[in-house]
């Protein structure tokens, strides 16, 4: 198995080294909202047969890199530095770094852009791999970017913002595609809907699909969301409802039927719960969640019409999950705690699905995002809107 390897700040990242798949170690990139001139990145070391992590060293990539991307060789790190002023502009910021692949813990800045409306919080490559998809909280917005030949930010191309006259009353959560590249979704966690979208890749124009608004109940908070395999099924979870709705996905029209909507947290907890993270396990078996205030994963079998049935709930390991990443082997979850400041792993039930531990656990401050950087399985897709 070849695994390569990534880098952020604000976020944590876990990534594989690239080498056969004997090696015993791969490197987990963290990123964490920092003050003043704290250093943003962390690069771990991650030991995949006992799930312990060694820190290697921390960086300065800008202010809070809350979340980030790569490029499909993986060679290039996106970051989003979720802030209200970059570089003395209003706007957030979006930095570019070059990763050395000879050893995954050398990196050179290439460029830094200024992105509208400022507070991104969700950043991802399109299917076409020459634009990033852009998703701005405070002021609910979405940005679209276009890259040059070497994958570098070139121009802005594509800039909504949703409620002009309130732009606070919608907040843009996540943006990205669906696994076949055909249709773009976006999660409003203000005005408690999902927005389906075409991307004209000639253009760099997000083009709205008619009927193209999924709406869920009010209060529902929709944040993060994940597809199975095929995309014919959708995964949101819903932060201020404690809730994950399934949708069916219509391929063609890229339309979204909500089938069923489970509870993450137990029913005696009764105490305020903000869900962060969603995540399929390697095999689609089960489907993972994370609960702030309940302070747990919880866990659901996937059934074979993609409705959910509860597997349980684990405790995080620390306080406020904000983030949690499946190693890509399935055999680890690693959870990013943010107000308790550490990270904890987790080893998977094969059989149950259920995270086991903390069987170690690492502190880091105001933990914010946790990926692997794993080589790119899919194909080029490229959409002209007439």
């Amino acid at each position: 198995m070849l695994l390569k390897r990534g880098l952020f700040g604000v976020i944590i990242l876990v990534s594989a080294i690239l080498s056969g798949g004997c090696k015993k170690s791969e490197l987990l990139y963290a990123g964490r909202f920092t003050k003043g001139d704290e250093k943003g990145l962390y690069v771990f070391e991650f030991n995949k047969r006992n799930g312990s992590l060694k820190l290697k060293f921390r960086e300065d990539v800008g202010p809070s890199p809350s979340f980030f991307c790569f490029s499909r060789d993986r060679n290039l790190l996106y970051v989003i530095n979720e802030v209200m002023e970059f570089r003395g502009n209003f706007g957030g910021g979006l930095t570019t770094l070059r990763l050395n692949n000879a050893g995954g813990m050398q990196f050179k800045k290439l460029n830094e852009m200024v992105v509208p409306y400022a507070g991104p919080c969700h950043i991802s490559l399109s299917a076409d791999g020459g634009h990033l998809l852009i998703a701005n909280y405070p002021n609910g917005s979405v940005v679209i970017v276009k890259l040059n030949k070497d994958g570098v930010p070139e121009k802005i191309t594509d800039t909504i913002l949703y409620v002009k006259e309130e732009p606070d009353r919608s907040h843009a959560h996540m943006i990205k595609h669906d696994p076949a590249g055909k249709f773009v979704y976006v999660a409003d966690l203000g005005l408690d809907r999902v927005l389906s979208y075409r991307l004209d890749t000639l253009q760099g124009k997000l083009v709205e699909n008619e009927n193209g608004a999924a709406l869920l109940p009010e209060g529902s908070g929709p944040r993060h969301f994940v597809f199975n395999a095929n995309g014919s099924v959708m995964y949101l979870i819903n932060e201020l409802g404690s809730t994950i709705t399934v949708f069916n996905v219509d391929k063609n029209s890229g339309t979204l039927d909500t089938v069923q909507t489970v509870k993450t947290i137990s029913e005696d907890y009764i105490e305020n719960n903000y869900c962060a993270e969603i995540a399929l396990g390697k095999d689609g078996r089960f489907l993972y969640g994370s609960n702030r205030g309940e302070n747990t994963i919880v866990v659901f079998r996937v059934l074979p019409d993609g409705k959910l049935e509860l597997a349980g709930r684990v405790p995080c390991g620390g306080n406020w999950p904000r983030n949690f990443v499946i190693h890509p082997e399935g055999k680890f979850l690693i959870v990013g705690n943010q107000k308790s400041g550490d990270i904890s792993v987790f080893r998977i039930n094969q059989k149950t699905g259920l995270p086991e531990g903390p069987v170690t656990k690492t502190e880091m401050p105001d933990v914010a995002f946790l990926t692997f950087r794993v080589p790119f399985l899919g194909r080029l897709r490229t959409y002209a809107i007439d």
